[in-house]
């Protein structure tokens, strides 16, 4: 791993901090990104107009652009692979070092990269639910139903600039039949928690569970903006468990945590789980 010497002195803070611990992880879109999908708030990220649950409700024009912008991306958001941090994290599940992983990400990375215990506190974009009759379907069975209905996508996809929800922007297309329920012919949505909802409580006590069987706290990939993310570091520190935070850039404790490694997730991840099986 080629670090620089004060980022080499940290890593080897947080090997000594998690050293012989059982670790439970929280990751965000900077997990990700070297695996080709953009986080929100990174360094140059473009400002963005994420769609609300209220506008996907209420609005037919709004669900029609969501779901081309939703389609054209997610066809490449499916092909991304898990990086050397996914892999990473799932050798130290494996292990026995790491109690699991909370995800704040909907990409599925880490569940294809083996981990076992994942909790996607922001749900997945691998299903689809009908809001009225509550019917889920494969994202990838819907997906075929789209293009067969639109298959002028097929062509209308080219360099459009992904998103880390899987979606582009794009323009309304008038013409795009959205995709309907095929039980009930209600309305579809992914199982994502949109702008403007909450995450389940039973997800979330999940994670605070994952949290209480564990004795460390490590953070990657997050800049901890979003409150779930934020109530997890402090349910840690009440218990006064070693936190540690990887990620480029600052974030909204890192005054509190116990180690800040400022530094590619993949590097420091890998470097942790070559080092940390050995000091159980």
């Amino acid at each position: 791993m080629d670090t620089d010497a004060a980022t080499s002195a940290l890593i080897e803070r947080a090997i000594a901090a998690l050293a012989g611990r059982r670790v439970a992880v929280l990751t965000g879109a900077g997990v990700s990104t070297d695996s080709g999908i953009p986080d929100y708030r990174g360094k140059g990220a473009p400002t963005r107009t994420p769609m609300t649950a209220q506008d996907f409700i209420a609005s037919e024009r709004a669900r029609r652009r969501y779901w081309v912008g939703s389609h054209l991306g997610w066809r490449r958001f499916a092909a991304a692979e898990p990086n050397a941090g996914h892999r990473a994290l799932a050798d130290l599940e494996l292990a026995g070092v790491t109690t699991g992983v909370i995800t704040q990400n909907v990409d599925g990375l880490h569940v294809r990269a083996g981990s076992r215990r994942v909790v996607e506190l922001h749900g997945t974009m691998r299903r689809v639910g009908c809001l009225q009759c509550g019917q889920v379907f494969d994202r990838r069975d819907l997906a075929a139903r789209v293009e067969a209905d639109n298959p002028w996508l097929s062509a209308a996809d080219g360099d459009l600039p992904l998103g880390p929800d899987g979606d582009v922007a794009a323009e309304v297309a008038d013409e795009f039949r959205i995709p309907a329920c095929s039980v009930c012919g209600g309305v579809l949505k992914p199982d994502v928690v949109f702008f403007g909802e909450f995450i389940p409580a039973e997800k979330f006590r999940e994670a605070e569970q994952l949290v209480r069987a564990s004795d460390a706290l490590l953070v990657a990939g997050s800049s901890l903006v979003v409150n779930s993310g934020i109530r997890l570091v402090e349910r840690a520190r009440r218990r006064r468990l070693p936190v540690v935070i990887v990620n480029r850039g600052e974030t909204r404790v890192d005054a509190r945590a116990t180690v800040k490694v400022d530094a590619g997730t993949s590097e420091v991840l890998a470097a942790l789980a070559t080092a940390l099986p050995a000091l159980r």
